[in-house]
């Protein structure tokens, strides 16, 4: 295979690898179009079938997953050596794909990093808002950002935030028509407001603790999101309750634009890590990045 063609060896690896030709465009910034016929070419040039497609999902041949096992930790290598080389830059260099929540995104990093960019001209970020648990090696990501309980046991986590308190506010005018639950279990009774989770496809379950006592809670309600900013929107016009971050809500609580529903129910979760894969080459650029969101500021 001539060597300009390895192009179409990574266009496969990141198909194979995502099981998916949509989540593969997006990462490898084409079209679901170009990159079908890509692997097709491909495909014809070797004369094997690399890959089943089918209405619901893409999965590798026999074919396939040999070319996958084979070739697969070889690039990888290259990466890393490509890597390594920025080091020897008087400037850290690179590209750096972060996977976070539209809040963390926020309120975390981009008041963190904005200044990183202006400081360092060759440091390029990417940043992909999502709610999901996004399995960051298969994905490609360099970073995941997400609550300390949800990050995986064989990743490298460093807290970049302290302990978050969740709650759930209502707007005055919507609690003078619909009335205060004073039971975690009257909010089925009421018009609440839903977070849509990507990774399962259904809806976020509301949790609640008090006094070592913990449950969850399905609400059902007229609008659903997939961005807690959109939640937020929708309290303030007075659509129902939402169960929203205590650092967003705080300050239209402070206004009057907002009140506390079932305050003493509201629960505490582990700060937000930036995490990342623990078997791969620290970069320069990446250890910058995750020095510069380490909490507390300024330490190690």
């Amino acid at each position: 295979m001539a060597k300009d063609n390895y192009s179409d060896l990574l266009a496969f690896l990141a198909v194979a690898k995502a099981r998916s030709f949509t989540r593969a465009a997006a990462q490898l910034g084409v079209s679901q179009s170009a990159l079908s016929h890509t692997i097709r070419n491909l495909e014809t040039r070797l004369g094997l079938r690399l890959l089943t497609r089918t209405t619901r999902s893409v999965a590798p041949t026999e074919a396939g997953e040999h070319l996958l096992q084979t070739l697969g930790p070889r690039f990888e290598e290259i990466d890393l050596e490509l890597a390594a080389l920025s080091n020897l830059r008087d400037q850290p260099a690179g590209h750096i794909r972060i996977t976070a929540t539209d809040y963390v995104t926020r309120t975390l990093l981009w008041p963190r990093l904005a200044p990183l960019l202006a400081q360092y001209p060759d440091l390029s970020l990417e940043i992909i808002n999502d709610y999901g648990l996004s399995d960051i090696v298969a994905e490609r990501y360099d970073i995941g950002v997400r609550l300390g309980n949800q990050v995986a046991r064989d990743m490298i986590a460093v807290r970049i935030s302290p302990d978050q308190r969740m709650t759930i506010v209502g707007s005055p005018d919507y609690l003078a028509r619909r009335g205060m639950p004073d039971t975690p279990q009257a909010l089925i009774e009421h018009n609440c407001i839903n977070l849509r989770l990507p990774t399962h496809g259904g809806t976020y379950a509301w949790e609640l603790a008090r006094e070592g006592h913990t449950l969850q809670v399905r609400v059902e309600g007229q609008t659903t999101f997939n961005g807690s900013y959109q939640m937020l929107d929708a309290a303030l016009s007075g659509m129902g309750l939402a169960y929203l971050p205590e650092e967003m809500a705080a300050p239209f609580v402070a206004a009057g634009q907002l009140r506390w529903v079932l305050s003493q129910w509201h629960p505490h979760f582990p700060g937000h890590h930036a995490y990342y894969q623990g078997r791969r080459q620290f970069s320069r650029a990446l250890s910058l990045v995750i020095d510069t969101l380490r909490y507390p500021q300024h330490t190690t």
